[in-house]
């Protein structure tokens, strides 16, 4: 062990890998991936030109949502802008508008969207109606009987149900507390499969593998002194990444954090015995790294991390379950935004014991067969 820590000591990139890019990773994604769309570049067509007219453009624009990306005189201008990708949406005002709001029949509004990315667009189409049902009840209080969306009035004389919502967990709906606490676990698995291969693989190149079996040290002796360093450094790893989240996120702390550096212990050394596992298959550093592409990948992206889990085609959610940063998620969201303890997170817990079980027992396996 003596030996690992002098030489990870000297290992000057190793060090840096094992700070900088955790560090970058959950700050990038925390800050970069928001579902949060605003200041959308909206065109105008206003052939209605009076104030109503202007004064529902200006309740678009002065919103948070929209921003004035200009106006235009022809639908096929508007729709050119939008394909260039100079607008992101545009609102087409019909003539009548005015004369129809005074009498209070229904009007037609056009939203042209760009459709291309449709979770933007939904998002977009979200916004309108909520600013566009703000305006009628703006003309509601001014004693006009607004139609401007077919929004389905309650008849008069009968009660009308309203819904009070309470955001539980979240309050703010802030969008980061999920990115990185789900980053965290993608973070423990993949830099401690990618750490742990390189490990090994550099053991390998340098003939050090040879020195160690001449040694009186027996082969499980070996195989605890090379992964214990790796997982010590990893926890550092998992701390700091706790840290920043606190202090950038300020990402609440409600249950235990005890339960939740178990857990991350147990993605670690899962995430150690895939990268010794591949380690043992391949024979240089390249050829390492291509083989960890066709896994690491896959893990993040079936993990429910970064996008809910309910997003993917209801064939492909099962597979998830076999995913163990889908249950360290699990219990970092739970532990640390809804205070669950382990009397609810037992069966993910139980299931991270498994697939760490399951992954150290083949990488030790494996190596001890190498070192045969």
């Amino acid at each position: 062990m003596r030996k690992e820590f002098a030489q990870i000591r000297r290992d000057r990139r190793l060090a840096i890998s094992l700070i900088l890019p955790p560090t970058v990773q959950i700050l990038l994604f925390g800050f970069a991936l928001d579902a949060t769309v605003s200041h959308l570049r909206l065109g105008v067509i206003d052939w209605s030109r009076t104030p109503e007219s202007r004064e529902l453009i200006a309740t678009l624009t002065e919103s948070k949502s929209f921003r004035l990306g200009g106006y235009y005189s022809a639908v096929a201008d508007l729709e050119n802008a939008i394909s260039r990708g100079k607008l992101d949406a545009g609102i087409v005002v019909p003539y009548p508008f005015a004369h129809d709001v005074r009498r209070g029949t229904p009007i037609d509004v056009q939203l042209l969207l760009n459709a291309a990315n449709t979770n933007t667009a939904t998002i977009a189409r979200g916004y309108a109606e909520g600013v566009i049902l703000s305006y009628n009840q703006t003309l509601a209080a001014e004693g006009i009987r607004p139609k401007v969306l077919p929004v389905r009035a309650a008849p008069e004389g009968r009660g009308v149900v309203n819904t009070v919502t309470a955001f539980l967990y979240n309050p703010g709906l802030v969008n980061a507390w999920f990115i990185v606490t789900g980053t965290f676990g993608v973070l423990l698995i993949l830099n401690g499969s990618l750490v742990a291969s390189t490990a090994m693989i550099k053991e390998r190149e340098r003939g050090t593998v040879e020195q160690l079996l001449m040694t009186p040290a027996r082969t499980g002796e070996i195989v605890i002194a090379k992964i214990l360093p790796l997982f010590i450094l990893l926890m550092m790893m998992a701390s700091l990444a706790i840290v920043i989240m606190r202090l950038f996120f300020a990402v609440p702390v409600r249950g235990s954090l005890l339960l939740v550096m178990l857990s991350a212990a147990l993605c670690i050394l899962c995430g150690i015995g895939i990268g010794t596992f591949i380690a043992t298959f391949t024979k240089s550093a390249q050829q390492s790294q291509l083989t960890a592409f066709f896994i690491n990948p896959p893990l993040a992206t079936l993990s429910g991390s970064l996008t809910p889990v309910e997003a993917m085609p209801q064939w492909l959610q099962p597979v998830t379950w076999l995913n163990p940063i889908r249950h360290f998620g699990i219990i970092a969201r739970a532990t640390l935004m809804k205070g669950s303890g382990l009397d609810v997170l037992w069966p993910n817990f139980l299931a991270l014991i498994g697939f760490t079980l399951v992954m150290l027992s083949l990488s030790i396996w494996r190596f001890r067969k190498q070192l045969g």
